[in-house]
């Protein structure tokens, strides 16, 4: 019998990536094709701020404005993101050093994903499938990420790779949306109002939070290693290009979404789609620049001396 050549804990990961896509599938049809209910009502919130609520289908108690940038960001998750995902893991199975890449960028996306709708979305029938959706993604993640070897990372790429331009533009986009949110979050707090209304009816600002303590921090820091050469940032700054183009790309679907429904959407209806295409420009061209082959131990004898087919 020939030796496995292929990803460390395989029958593992697959079973968790084939999971996520079926949990995956089940949860966007559901707030795709769901249409009960009697539609938008005004409802007062406990700050006496008069709001629109959806009023139909799985997102019924969201707010008119939100539900349908939800239902969009479903229609990317089922049409894009799943496909992507099991595209990514038949490569990686293969020995794919892109493919594993793939991978974990699409596995970060479905983790903050499920982690913005298990936290920030109202309650409804589905939040156990949230529930079971950020696990799965987080662990199949977790794995994912730990079977690269790190230090050999940097030989696999081209000498050509263009660091600081890809770097650049990710620490641009970091500090870009980070200061828009904060364009959001101060002048409530500056004016005494506090509440930005932005949180209609909600509890927080969700996407806010998690977005400045989280996810622009590490795209800053993975970029700055990424530009440094650090065998980190070859590790993460790929994954995180593939991660933020199904989110920008998802991001773009939202505001086609809220345009059509006749909102004013300028001008993020130019700047959203613009950064969109720049960084999958970015995402590939660098796994573009990754070398025809390179050998990866990763200290299992079951997997030792692989080479990693790209």
């Amino acid at each position: 019998m020939l030796p496995n050549h292929n990803l460390p804990y395989q029958k593992t990961l697959t079973a968790l990536v084939i999971l996520v896509a079926l949990m995956a599938i089940i949860a966007t049809s559901a707030g795709i094709f769901s249409d009960e209910g009697g539609g938008p009502y005004p409802y007062t919130s406990i700050r006496g701020n008069v709001v629109t609520i959806y009023g139909k289908g799985l997102y019924k108690d969201m707010s008119a404005e939100v539900a349908p940038q939800g239902i969009a960001q479903d229609y990317i998750t089922l049409f894009l993101a799943v496909p992507l995902l099991l595209f990514s893991l038949l490569l990686a199975r293969k020995g794919s050093l892109r493919g594993r890449y793939l991978l974990a960028g699409t596995l970060g996306y479905f983790l903050v994903t499920y982690l913005f709708y298990t936290a920030m979305g109202m309650y409804n029938s589905l939040f156990i499938g949230y529930v079971i959706l950020l696990g799965l993604s987080f662990y199949a993640f977790l794995i994912t990420l730990l079977s690269f070897e790190v230090h050999q990372l940097p030989t696999a790429f081209s000498p050509s790779t263009p660091l600081k331009a890809t770097g650049g533009f990710l620490i641009l986009n970091s500090v870009a949306i980070g200061l828009l949110w904060l364009s959001v979050v101060l002048p409530p707090l500056l004016n005494g109002t506090i509440v930005p209304v932005q949180v209609e009816h909600y509890t927080t600002l969700i996407v806010q939070g998690f977005d400045l303590g989280l996810l622009l921090p590490a795209g800053f820091i993975t970029a700055v290693l990424f530009i440094r050469k650090k065998q980190l940032g070859y590790l993460l700054c790929p994954v995180y290009f593939v991660f933020l183009s199904i989110l920008m790309t998802a991001l773009t679907a939202k505001v086609v979404a809220m345009a059509l429904l006749g909102y004013s959407v300028i001008p993020v209806i130019f700047i959203i789609p613009t950064f969109n295409v720049i960084t999958i420009i970015c995402t590939i061209t660098i796994l573009k620049h990754l070398n025809t082959s390179v050998s990866i131990y990763s200290g299992s004898a079951s997997w030792a001396d692989q080479t990693v087919k790209l």
